[in-house]
C-alpha cells in the first residue's frame, strides 16, 4: 500500500514534460549560430577536397617503380611490371650471351632473366640478398631483369623529364625515355623489350 501511494504521488507526465524540455534546451545550447554553422561547413568542405599528398597524381604523368643498377637509378613503368620476386633457384643457361644470366620459376613457369648492367655496359656488383626480378610483360613475351635493389614506386610528371644526359652514352642511350631532375632514369620499356638481342628462347 505505501509503495502505491509513492507510485502514485507522482506526476510521471509532468516529468515526461520536463525531460523533453531540457533535451531541446540542450540542443540549442550546442547548436552553432548561421555564421559558425557556415564557418564549420566551409572547413570541411576544404578537408574533403584536400587529399593527401602521396595519393596525389599529378595529371600527364607515369607511375613507375624505381631500382637500382650498379650505382645509378632506374624507373619502369609500372604498367610493364607483372610482379616482383626474389632472385632464386637460378638455373645458368649455357650458350648464350653474356648478360643472360639464367632461368628461374615463377609460379609455374620458367623464365629467363637478363642482367641489364650487362647489357648497358654498367659495373658489376655481384649477387646479394638485396637483388630482386623484375617481371616484366609486353604484348605475349615475359621476362625478368635483374635490379640490385628496390627502392620505391611514385608518379612522374611528364613535364619534367628531360633528355638523356651525355654521360648515358652508348647502348643505353637508345633506351631512355627521359630523365627526371633527380637524375632518375626512365627506361623505354617497350624498344627495350622488343630488342631481339635479349629475347632467349626459354627451356
Amino acid at each position: 500500500m505505501a509503495n502505491r501511494a509513492i507510485g502514485d504521488g507522482i506526476d510521471w507526465g509532468r516529468i515526461h514534460l520536463r525531460l523533453e524540455a531540457s533535451r531541446r534546451a540542450l540542443e540549442r545550447g550546442f547548436a552553432p549560430d548561421p555564421d559558425e554553422k557556415r564557418r564549420i561547413l566551409r572547413a570541411r568542405a576544404k578537408r574533403l577536397a584536400r587529399e593527401p599528398a602521396s595519393q596525389v597524381k599529378p595529371a600527364g604523368s607515369l607511375d613507375v617503380v624505381e631500382f637500382l643498377l650498379a650505382h645509378e637509378r632506374y624507373g619502369i613503368e609500372s604498367s610493364y611490371i607483372r610482379e616482383i620476386c626474389a632472385l632464386k633457384d637460378l638455373r645458368p643457361l649455357p650458350a648464350t650471351p653474356g648478360f643472360v644470366l639464367g632461368l628461374i620459376h615463377v609460379r609455374g613457369q620458367i623464365l629467363s632473366v637478363i642482367d641489364i648492367k650487362k647489357f648497358f655496359d654498367l659495373p658489376e656488383k655481384g649477387l646479394t640478398d638485396l637483388n630482386k626480378v623484375l617481371i616484366l610483360r609486353t604484348g605475349a613475351m615475359e621476362l625478368g631483369i635483374l635490379a640490385d635493389a628496390i627502392f620505391s614506386a611514385r608518379p612522374i610528371a611528364l613535364e619534367d623529364l628531360q633528355p638523356a644526359l651525355p654521360t648515358l652514352t652508348g647502348i643505353r642511350a637508345d633506351y631512355v625515355k627521359g630523365v627526371t631532375k633527380d637524375s632518375l632514369v626512365i627506361l623505354e620499356m617497350e624498344k627495350l623489350l622488343s630488342d631481339k638481342r635479349i629475347l632467349v628462347d626459354e627451356v
